[in-house]
This record gives structure tokens, sequence and C-alpha cells, in this order.
């Protein structure tokens, strides 16, 4: 289990050091804010549907990978933990 801070250090120790075990944000952070944009907008559709259909643990898996794509665009705009924090 991973708390959000301990998610988002992960992210930009991979992007810093180009881990080639991590494809996904590398490949990501290589294609930029737009690419990571709508898979940010198709991954809250999902977690949408979910929690109306699918239930509270399926809702949780999609609510994670949301979580994840946006720490992922946060990296992508140059937006710290502390910036997003500002701004709760």
């Amino acid at each position: 289990m991973k708390t959000f801070e301990e998610l988002h250090a992960e992210l930009v120790t991979k992007w810093a050091e180009k881990d080639p075990e991590s494809g996904t944000v590398t490949r990501l952070l290589e294609d930029g804010v737009h690419g990571i944009g709508k898979k940010v907008v198709e991954e809250a559709a999902e977690a949408w549907m979910a929690a109306e259909f699918e239930g509270k643990e399926r809702a949780a898996a999609e609510i994670s990978q949301l979580i994840f794509f946006t720490q992922v665009l946060m990296i992508a705009a140059d937006v710290t933990l502390e910036d997003v924090y500002r701004h709760l």
C-alpha cells in the first residue's frame, strides 16, 4: 500500500531515472500533457461508472488509476504536491 506522497515520489524518481522497468510512466511523459490529459479524462469516466454501477471495490480500483494518471499529469505539467495542496 502506498500513500499519495509515496506514489508521487516514486513516479518522480522513475521519470528522473528513465526507469526501463516503468515503460508506462516514461511513455506517458514522453507523450506529454495532451496524451496524459486524455488518459485522465478516460480514467475519470471509468471511476464514475464504477462508482455508479460496479460497487466499492471496482470504484476503488478505478479511482486508484485516476490518481496514478493525475500524478503523471502533475509531473508533465511541472506541478508539485505543494502546488496542489495550496488549493485544497
